[in-house]
């Protein structure tokens, strides 16, 4: 009898078990099957225009700002709009912030500089935040989404849900011949990286002028044999480097078959720039290197 019951217990135990991994397992080849941007990429992506943000309404501290400097998720905000501007309970607004680059120091290819300026302003999202109380001239906020801490002086604007486009299922083709579509450069990246892969985040200089829409794919690619290095090359190293041979007369890019390195999507647009989100990568992707509308 204790036997059977032993065994009945152990059969139980096993077929639990065996449930919790099939459910994880689900779970997370949910997770990986996923056929949408999450809500992190969309809601924290940033994005670059030359349309100023209004800076009427802005975080103007929150508790215990004392000793505190910044804040994030638990902390009560306080915004500058309140009843006199009918602001109310359960509204939903957006933060952001404009940013530089506080470390550059040389471009990191020959036109990052002036492509950076004729895209706008960068604006980061700092998160996402909803109205709990409300006084005549300010209300107290909680945060909702959190990219970043939040500061004072962020800006807030009404919250707008952002489109959400579908990731395509086809597969990368390293061999991919030229769209013959509008072809564009990586100018730089989220947090003002150089260096990007898969699920990160760049940003390149056509938008919503140029007739870009969101859901567009972008495949990236390099050219072989340009002598626009970039800053972390050797220059001249794509054709010859002393002691590593060379080849009697010099092969340009218009020569060689172009690297596919990756593909993404379009998140967001300003009327100059897009924000995409890298969906595949075959290795590193770098500021300066260029861009097609698939």
């Amino acid at each position: 009898m204790h036997k059977s019951n032993g065994y009945r217990t152990l059969t139980v135990g096993l077929s639990v078990a065996i449930c919790l991994l099939a459910a994880n397992g689900a779970a997370w080849a949910q997770q990986l099957a996923h056929n949408t941007p999450s809500q992190l990429d969309i809601y924290c992506s940033g994005t670059i225009t030359d349309q100023p943000v209004a800076k009427d309404i802005y975080v103007i501290s929150g508790e215990d700002s004392g000793f505190k400097s910044s804040f994030t998720e638990g902390d009560a905000i306080y915004i500058n709009t309140g009843t006199d501007h009918g602001t109310r309970v359960g509204d939903q607004f957006e933060v952001v912030r404009p940013v530089t680059d506080v470390m550059a120091v040389t471009p990191w290819f020959k036109y990052q500089t002036r492509l950076s300026r004729a895209m706008g302003t960068r604006y980061d999202d700092i998160g996402l935040v909803r109205v709990v109380h409300v006084n005549a001239k300010t209300s107290t906020v909680e945060v909702s989404l959190s990219c970043d801490r939040f500061q004072r002086g962020d800006l807030i604007r009404p919250f707008k849900a952002r489109p959400v486009p579908q990731f395509h299922n086809t597969s990368l083709d390293p061999f991919a011949a030229p769209s013959g579509k509008k072809t564009a450069m990586v100018v730089s990246a989220k947090d003002y990286m150089v260096l990007n892969g898969t699920g990160k985040i760049m940003y390149v200089n056509l938008g919503g002028q140029q007739g870009v829409r969101i859901g567009d794919y972008f495949r990236v690619f390099r050219y072989q044999g340009s002598y626009n290095d970039t800053n972390y090359q050797v220059k001249k190293s794509a054709y010859k480097m002393d002691g590593y041979g060379g080849t009697p007369v010099p092969y340009l890019w218009s020569d060689l078959p172009r690297q596919v390195l990756g593909e993404g999507i379009v998140l967001r647009m300003g009327p100059n720039s897009s924000t995409v989100l890298l969906t595949n990568s075959r290795e590193e992707i770098f500021a300066g290197d260029y861009v097609e509308v698939e």
